[in-house]
This record gives structure tokens, C-alpha cells and sequence, in this order.
């Protein structure tokens, strides 16, 4: 039997078995099983979004969420990041069930599960809708790439070890020996 043309939307997905307990995404109308992440993912996790959390509510910048939470690019992509950031000023996408639209940072941690479609698939559909910083944190080599948006897609501004500025945070100075 050839394989099926049909896709799921956002409607499907929300309408899962609530005695699931797997977190999925939908990529380009399917299903993608997210493996629960390990202690160390979550420990970084936990830290970044502390230090960011102090830095967005100081200067009032704006939204810090984490995973789970979905982000709805549209009825056949929906994303759940590790960290999503919004500005203030980009506060209409929050709703109260998900994002609606381009966070202007998110930040994933790769896993051996996540990593290549984290750099592949998710760094393609993040610059198609509009995300204007995108991070990749690599546990393994203790790293924070810091891409943004330009009209060819995601660039490079940096690979960082040590201290991390962000583009669209300003006053940001991320020690990474608090991260890892």
C-alpha cells in the first residue's frame, strides 16, 4: 500500500489521547515522537533560563517560556523549543493555549535524538517564519551557537565557550560556566 499524502494539522495533534505521555511536534504535517531529555539537558536548561529570566525581567523586555509549550507556525508546524523569548513589543503572539507566530529568540539543546534535525530541519522552518535569533547549545562540547536572521536564512555571529552576547538581548553577558 503506498504510503498516505495525508497530513495531520494542529487540530489532530491537540486532539491526541490525553493518557499520552510522549511530547510530539508536527513537522510539516507529521507526527515526530520528542524523547523526554536527560537531567543534564534540563540542568542547562534550567540554568539558561534563570539567567535569562533575571536579565528580561530587570529591564522588562519581555517573555521567557520553556518546553512544553507549542509554538504554531501553522496548521502542519507546531514546534515545541527548549527556551522561546519574546519582546514586549511582540506580546500579541502570546495566547493562552500556545505562541502564535515567530518567537524572536529560541533556543534549543541538542540531544542525540534532536541534534541533526535541530540543525537541519528546525533551523530552515525557525528563518522561514520570521525568528530572529536562534541558538543551538551543544551539552556535549559545552558550546552556544548564536545564529540570526538575514535574507538568506540563519548566519553565524558566533560559537562561544566562554561568554556569550546576543544580538537582540542587549546587556547580555552569559558566563557559560553557569550554564554548563
Amino acid at each position: 500500500m503506498p504510503k498516505s499524502k495525508i497530513k495531520f494539522t494542529y487540530q489532530d495533534y491537540k486532539n491526541l489521547p490525553e493518557s499520552e505521555t510522549k511530547r510530539y511536534e508536527l513537522l510539516e504535517g507529521e507526527l515526530i515522537m520528542v524523547p523526554s531529555p536527560t537531567t543534564y539537558h534540563q540542568r542547562i536548561s534550567r540554568n539558561l533560563e534563570h539567567i535569562l529570566w533575571d536579565l528580561v525581567r530587570k529591564h522588562d523586555l519581555g517573555f521567557i517560556y520553556n518546553a512544553p509549550l507549542d509554538v504554531v507556525f501553522s496548521e502542519q508546524d507546531v514546534a515545541q523549543p527548549d527556551i522561546i523569548f519574546i519582546l514586549k513589543e511582540h506580546s500579541q503572539i502570546i495566547t493562552e493555549e500556545n505562541i502564535q507566530g515567530a518567537p524572536d529568540l529560541i533556543i534549543e539543546i541538542l540531544s542525540p535524538a534532536t541534534a541533526e534535525r535541530d540543525r537541519t530541519y528546525k533551523r530552515t522552518l525557525y528563518a522561514r517564519n520570521g525568528v530572529k535569533e536562534y541558538w543551538l547549545v551543544d551539552p556535549d562540547k559545552r558550546t552556544i551557537e548564536v545564529m540570526i536572521l538575514t535574507e538568506e536564512g540563519f548566519q553565524q555571529v558566533g560559537v562561544y565557550n566562554k561568554t556569550l552576547t546576543s544580538p537582540i538581548l542587549p546587556g547580555l553577558s552569559l558566563n557559560l560556566s553557569e550554564v554548563f
